[in-house]
């Protein structure tokens, strides 16, 4: 209950950032505006949740008829976790991209989705990957997934309207230009308050999924290795473009896609990584080991068969 009311506060802070940027652009017509904007927007996000990120990744709907055994194994680990974890099967995607990581959506566990990235199912193994998975059903089972997309939508448009701001200007309510303060706070201000808003709901959910999936999968030790190597890819420098291109959908995935920027501060999406193993390890009795994350460059062998 307590989560559901921060997220809900959350929630509504983001609406009323962007209602207050509306009225900075708009005045009263423009807060009216925004407010139904606002109000479409989390009901269009509702209903259309799953489609919205997996088209905008272009995710390729599979099942275990796949004929590569990677994504076989992979659909029947998802349906068979599910299924333990008491949860209707969801729908199962890959995405075509060798970052490796993964997230999952839908508006409820009914209508779940998960997507895997090629590089994850080629790079871990399928004790890993399986950590992983578990980490996206425990998103669908506590129910993150619409939450966190309608975030990410809000969070979109709040940017999208500062941008306006910044290049047109504003109006008050009598059509006359707002003055030079009313925009920088548009331009500047709105859009960092809602990232930060964005990350404080990403950062607790992920520790929380990190538990979960360590539970449904049964091993937490996977999970954490999983964790290490694909913060280390993303460290080697190879950035997913379509997560560069809508940086508002970063806190869906397991590890921050934007470049393995660090976490745990003030302006991050996920926690730090070496946090999350360490409370993986301590779930399995055993310290974590001491060591860096280790860059991993893009090689030919990382591709696998599929590159």
């Amino acid at each position: 209950m307590r989560n559901h009311l921060r997220t809900f506060i959350l929630l509504a802070a983001l609406t009323a950032l962007f209602v207050g940027a509306g009225y900075l652009v708009g005045g009263p017509t423009g807060m009216a505006l925004a407010f139904l904007m606002a109000a479409g927007m989390n009901l269009f996000s509702y209903w259309n949740a799953d489609r919205i990120v997996l088209s905008m990744y272009r995710a390729r709907l599979v099942d275990e008829t796949d004929p590569e055994p990677l994504v076989r194994n992979y659909v029947a680990d998802v349906y068979e976790m599910a299924d333990r974890a008491g949860l209707p099967r969801p729908r199962v995607h890959v995405i075509d991209e060798d970052q490796p990581n993964a997230f999952a959506t839908g508006r409820d566990p009914a209508h779940a989705a998960v997507a895997a990235t090629r590089g994850l199912l080629q790079m871990l193994d399928r004790r890993e990957i399986r950590g992983v998975m578990g980490h996206e059903l425990t998103h669908v089972k506590n129910r993150d997934t619409l939450t966190m997309t309608i975030t990410a939508t809000i969070a979109g448009a709040v940017s999208a309207l500062a941008n306006f701001a910044f290049f047109f200007g504003g109006r008050d309510e009598d059509g006359r230009p707002t003055g030079l303060i009313p925009m920088l706070v548009v331009s500047l201000v709105a859009p960092l308050a809602a990232a930060l808003v964005q990350m404080a709901i990403s950062r607790g959910r992920e520790y929380e999924a990190d538990r979960g999936g360590a539970d449904i999968s049964g091993d937490p030790e996977a999970l954490a290795s999983a964790l290490r190597k694909i913060e280390a890819f993303a460290r080697g420098g190879y950035r997913n473009p379509e997560a560069e291109a809508n940086p508002a959908t970063a806190h869906l995935f397991i590890i921050n896609p934007l470049g393995g920027r660090p976490g745990d501060n003030l302006f991050a999406t996920h926690p730090a990584t070496e946090n999350r193993v360490a409370a993986l390890m301590q779930m399995a009795g055993r310290a974590p080991e001491a060591r860096p994350a280790t860059a991993v460059p893009i090689t030919e062998a990382a591709r696998g068969p599929w590159g």
